[in-house]
């Protein structure tokens, strides 16, 4: 069984958001896009690429998602929750806490195993908190 770390899962993510971000209608003609369109399309790609979870990628991960929210509403759906979790911050309002209840146990459990140096899936045990599984 291959292990998908926490990062690994979330940049998965995030490059889903880019690519249906870049398939939409509105953000696929570069001919219509303004300043603020290539600005979010921009920061999407950054956190793409992004090689760590820092202050840096936190900020502007929730910028960009409350921007999403914001101002491009057909790409919500393509917002998964586990980046609004992710972010934090002002994501956190779009969030009703029953489900941040169930994130928190999930970071609750990711700290546990990594303290205790054992092998974490973060895919695995995210399934089986939200009763995928």
């Amino acid at each position: 069984m291959t292990t998908n770390t926490y990062q690994e899962h979330h940049l998965k993510l995030i490059q889903a958001l880019l690519n249906a971000a870049q398939q939409s209608p509105r953000l696929n003609d570069e001919a219509l896009l303004d300043e603020a369109d290539q600005e979010f399309l921009n920061n999407l790609q950054a956190l793409s690429q992004s090689t760590g979870i820092n202050e840096e990628f936190i900020a502007l991960g929730q910028s960009t998602l409350s921007r999403i929210v914001a101002r491009y509403p057909e790409l919500t759906p393509h917002a998964h929750r586990d980046l609004f979790w992710l972010f934090g911050g002002d994501c956190l309002h779009y969030m009703p806490d029953d489900e941040i209840q169930i994130y928190q146990r999930l970071d609750e459990r990711r700290f546990e195993q990594e303290a205790a140096g054992e092998p974490f899936n973060f895919t695995e045990e995210r399934a089986r908190i939200f009763g995928l599984h």
